[in-house]
């Protein structure tokens, strides 16, 4: 009688992860950095899969997943490539996160030298680390770090004079010019919650329903979709409470055709000033949101990590759904790391719509 051979699933997932991290120590893949580790039983060592020492023969390999393991099983780390140590990327982030902090914490922003020369990096190589990492160039990032503390100490102080001096101002003539940029009203307005502000806005019909457009002096500051015109003001009204809501006459109309355009082939772009409100997380994840090309899509845990954000996943799917601008802002472009589509604030349905329109538009190009 024969005997037939019975498999173990768990040694061939084993065997094959083997195959792959091996194929990534030939090739010296600089993409499997911090994901394993090599040991060589010959030579009582263990690499980063980069290492630049002469490849070892295959079979006297062996695979960890932490130094720590390596180093349980007797093996001790190679001199040459340091895999204790941390990593390029890691330092960088470091550095980065570092120089968030000094941005913070600092009255006066630092200077982008100073910034730069505390990284041990040039001005060039630090500015486009920051911006890659964070979403935001150093300026840019300072700017909303201000803006925060502007609105919270505005919130929490007795008087518009606190504020000025607690939000790190030194005279109060340098706060009022900065106001309009960081707060987008006066800030007596904004003490009073947005009273006496001025918002027009308008609804009307797209293929994705009701649209409402809503714009301050700034720029949009609102593109809402849905399917219900009432519930769409109730939304605007609890954004903006104590504004003023102006219905649009017929020239407003005319930026309410711009945006259905824009809303019906997101490629086209849309040339409009936009005025996005939000804290300085936020303004990071929706800076990287409107990086995202039109017709393809990414995940929250690459955005995540496009900010040097990596563990902050669940906070960037808050700072999406806080998204106000539909489409302007591209939040339909996100999707789960499984490749499902997630819950979007005005419907999953229209987020598949609006995926389907981009893709067939880059078809017919």
């Amino acid at each position: 009688m024969t005997t037939l051979a019975v498999k173990n699933p768990r040694k061939s997932r084993l065997r094959s992860q083997d195959d792959e991290r091996w194929q990534a120590v030939a090739s010296r893949d600089a993409a499997s950095g911090g994901k394993f580790v090599y040991a060589v039983r010959t030579t009582g060592v263990y690499c980063r899969p980069t290492c630049g020492a002469r490849l070892a023969l295959r079979k006297n390999v062996r695979f960890f997943a932490t130094c720590q393991e390596a180093e349980r099983a007797g093996f001790r780390p190679c001199k040459r490539c340091q895999p204790t140590a941390a990593t390029l990327t890691e330092r960088q982030a470091a550095a980065v996160a570092q120089a968030c902090r000094s941005i913070e914490e600092s009255e006066e922003r630092p200077s982008l030298r100073a910034l730069a020369e505390a990284a041990g990096l040039s001005l060039y190589h630090f500015h486009r680390l920051f911006k890659a990492q964070t979403g935001l160039t150093p300026k840019a990032y300072a700017a909303a770090t201000k803006s925060r503390r502007v609105r919270s100490e505005l919130t929490k102080s007795a008087t518009v004079t606190e504020a000025i001096y607690g939000a790190g101002f030194r005279s109060s003539s340098r706060f009022y010019e900065a106001a309009p940029d960081l707060l987008g009203m006066s800030p007596r307005t904004f003490r009073a919650g947005g009273a006496g502000a001025a918002i027009r806005f308008a609804l009307g019909d797209c293929s994705l329903g009701r649209i409402l457009v809503a714009s301050s002096e700034r720029g949009l500051c609102a593109i809402l979709l849905g399917d219900d015109p009432g519930a769409l003001v109730k939304d605007l009204q609890h954004r903006f409470p104590r504004a003023e809501l102006i219905q649009g006459d017929k020239a407003f109309q005319q930026l309410v055709t711009k945006v259905v355009a824009f809303v019906e082939m997101p490629a086209i772009g849309l040339d409009l000033p936009l005025d996005i409100r939000g804290t300085a997380f936020q303004q990071r994840v929706w800076e990287a949101l409107r990086k995202i090309p039109a017709g393809s899509t990414t995940t929250y845990t690459e955005i995540a990590q496009h900010i040097g954000r990596p563990k902050s996943v669940r906070a960037v799917g808050q700072a999406i759904a806080a998204n106000p601008l539909a489409v302007a802002v591209p939040c339909h472009r996100v999707i789960r790391s499984d490749g499902s589509l997630s819950g979007y604030r005005w419907g999953v349905d229209r987020k598949s719509a609006l995926q389907m329109h981009e893709k067939q538009a880059l078809c017919r190009e």
